[in-house]
């Protein structure tokens, strides 16, 4: 009798095993997907912090000196913004995975995969928004103070976007082969 009920308490979590162990995997790649966007925002915080202090401070010259002070610097100082989006693409794309039940259950490790992306892309974003946003306030100085140089600051600011753009691209594709 006691045999018995042990071999059903083991069935019983034997069958309950696979429902904590798809939550748990959901929770996990809902997390990946989270931390894809968490951070690249930290990342676009910092850089615009960065970059809008500096627009501020190039404003306060130029009022200083009775010159006109250029709206361009409000370019400058949202640039780093755009990897905050490109952080929320990924984590769509993650949570589309999170919702795929048979995908979860076909394949169990799917999970460190999303979390690895999830991580290393929103990371990745993330830095390149913050070395964006060091770049902007150098910009925003610089044309505050010259006037000149707007069209050659905005590309020198594409190619540090570039980076962010390649890994959104390149995580895009890796998560579309599972």
């Amino acid at each position: 009798m006691l045999l018995a009920a042990a071999a059903d308490a083991a069935n019983a979590a034997q069958a309950a095993a696979p429902v904590v162990a798809d939550f748990q995997q959901k929770a996990l790649v809902f997390a990946a997907a989270f931390s894809s966007i968490g951070f690249a925002a930290i990342g676009s915080a910092y850089g615009a912090g960065a970059a809008a202090c500096s627009a501020i401070g190039a404003w306060k010259k130029c009022y200083a000196q009775n010159k006109p002070a250029p709206f361009q610097l409000l370019i400058f100082a949202g640039a780093p913004l755009s990897q905050t989006i490109y952080g929320m693409i990924i984590m769509f794309i993650i949570m589309g995975a999170a919702s795929d039940a048979t995908l979860l259950a076909s394949k169990p490790g799917v999970w460190f995969v999303y979390m690895m992306v999830g991580i290393l892309s929103g990371v990745s974003m993330g830095i390149s928004a913050l070395w964006q946003g060091l770049s902007s306030a150098a910009a925003a100085d610089a044309f505050a103070e010259t006037g000149k140089g707007f069209t050659n600051q905005l590309m020198v600011l594409g190619i540090v976007e570039t980076v962010a753009i390649f890994v959104m691209a390149f995580a895009i594709v890796l998560l579309s082969s599972f």
